[in-house]
């Protein structure tokens, strides 16, 4: 059974005006449940990651700063979300339930979030609208309560996964390959064990020769036992953020080669949504869609 987290923290509201589709964690579930893609079942409201948890990664001091709502203007900014302790509370949650679909993906083969993917969080800063890192810290969750001792970060999102690759960068069970606009944010890229850079309007057909040539080649060597796939739609030529040019079917046989590749390996996943900025909601709520639907038809 694809086991998904959501909570309904998820769809936090912003201020008028911001331009994060926050009511995309809403829609998404009700068009899923809609179409019989999935059921009541297949969802599960997730915990609160732990402190323990969080620490695992994160510094004592920025989670303090964190929780006790204390970021400095300038902190704040970066990370593009005005504070509270609603939001710090929805990171927690967001956090808890990788930490959650970890665990069902190493019991089912797939689990999801519907949220997640905040891969610009630093171990000592957020950034880019993250502010604590669920890939990371259910990463180390999975080496030290799972047993697993390889991870491959599969980060498809437009952006580079910078905070992720700066957290792992002396961390060999832990192999980051993000394949991103190379002209995106964040303009000062950090060093992933594989960095792919792409160039503006790259589309359908070069963009699925790269990841069906290099995700094989990875999984050969990286022998991964879990793969957590960043699986941000800002890759699609709608996107306002993105400067890369993929179709929606594009983008979703971009999840097809890595949730079949996953299946076939018999490696399990965890997938967490990233960004997606297009200007009609339905667009991005249709392609973040594919992603559920193309790990259901995979693996059940």
């Amino acid at each position: 059974m694809l086991k998904i987290a959501w909570n309904h923290q998820y769809a936090h509201p912003l201020p008028e005006g911001h331009r994060f589709p926050m009511e995309k964690y809403s829609l998404l579930p009700e068009q899923l449940l809609h179409e019989g893609t999935i059921a009541d079942s297949n969802l599960f409201n997730p915990r609160r990651a732990s402190d323990e948890e969080v620490l695992e990664i994160h510094d004592v001091g920025y989670f303090k700063k964190l929780k006790d709502l204390k970021l400095t203007r300038h902190e704040e900014r970066a990370t593009g979300f005005p504070l509270s302790e609603a939001l710090v509370q929805r990171e927690l949650f967001i956090t808890g339930g990788t930490i959650q679909a970890t665990e069902h993906a190493m019991k089912f083969g797939v689990s999801a979030n519907v949220a997640g993917g905040t891969h610009h969080a630093y171990r000592d800063r957020g950034e880019g609208f993250c502010l604590l890192n669920d890939i990371a810290v259910s990463s180390a969750f999975a080496k030290n309560s799972l047993g697993v001792q390889q991870i491959l970060v599969v980060d498809l999102d437009v952006h580079q996964g910078n905070g992720t690759a700066k957290i792992f960068e002396n961390d060999p069970t832990v192999f980051t390959f993000s394949m991103h606009g190379a002209k995106n944010y964040p303009h000062r890229k950090e060093q992933s064990d594989l960095d792919i850079a792409l160039p503006d309007g790259t589309g359908d057909k070069e963009y699925l020769h790269i990841l069906s040539e290099t995700l094989p080649r990875l999984i050969d060597e990286t022998y991964p036992e879990l793969i957590l796939f960043q699986s941000g739609v800002d890759v699609l030529a709608s996107d306002k953020l993105g400067r890369l040019g993929l179709s929606i079917a594009g983008c979703r046989e971009r999840d097809r080669i890595v949730f079949n590749l996953a299946f076939r390996n018999k490696i399990p996943i965890v997938f967490t949504m990233g960004g997606g900025y297009s200007e009609k909601i339905a667009t991005i709520v249709e392609a973040h869609a594919n992603t559920f639907r193309t790990a259901q038809e995979t693996f059940f």
